[in-house]
């Protein structure tokens, strides 16, 4: 059997860490805000108090704790993102001011963001479930997304080397 480390530990979990993480968030915000004036004293007594209410509500505090779960995996999702985009294009990918691409992505950003506050708060829809488990869960779903996938793959590369290749001759 495993060892518990110290930060393994339920404390170190359930209490310390979402109390830094609260205290620190909040202090930031009053001295970014100045909205109690320039006292570091008084933001960081404010702070203090806002985190130890924050550890003593456990149901913000299981919401806080699953949502910086989608954060921590969202995160390396991007950072993979970006290492791929990198390599594909050298580094040197720009993106138009006004481009549809960052609407795009600022749309998705906000869905994803709107999904995993749902599910970090438990909110379920009987439809929503029954929808996923029909298109996931049944037996031939396997084979329909493996080979819709692999049909979106050829036709995404298939599309880039039509682009690129009319970029080239233009």
């Amino acid at each position: 059997m495993a060892q518990e480390t110290i930060l393994q530990h339920w404390i170190f979990s359930q209490f310390v860490l979402p109390f830094l993480l609260m205290f620190f968030v909040v202090f930031a915000v009053l001295e970014k805000t100045k909205v109690l004036g320039d006292k570091k004293q008084i933001n960081a007594l404010v702070s203090f108090v806002i985190g130890l209410i924050f550890v003593g509500a456990a149901y913000q505090r299981g919401m806080t704790t699953n949502l910086i779960l989608f954060l921590t995996v969202a995160v390396i999702v991007i950072f993979v993102l970006y290492v791929l985009i990198g390599f594909a294009f050298q580094g040197e990918i720009k993106i138009p001011e006004k481009s549809s691409v960052k609407v795009a992505i600022v749309v998705v950003a906000i869905i994803a963001v709107i999904i995993a506050t749902l599910w970090a708060a438990g909110i379920q829809w009987q439809g929503v479930s029954d929808t996923f488990n029909f298109l996931f869960d049944s037996g031939w779903s396997g084979g329909f997304w493996t080979n819709a996938v692999f049909v979106l793959i050829i036709a995404i590369a298939l599309a880039v080397v039509l682009w690129t290749g009319s970029k080239v001759k233009g």
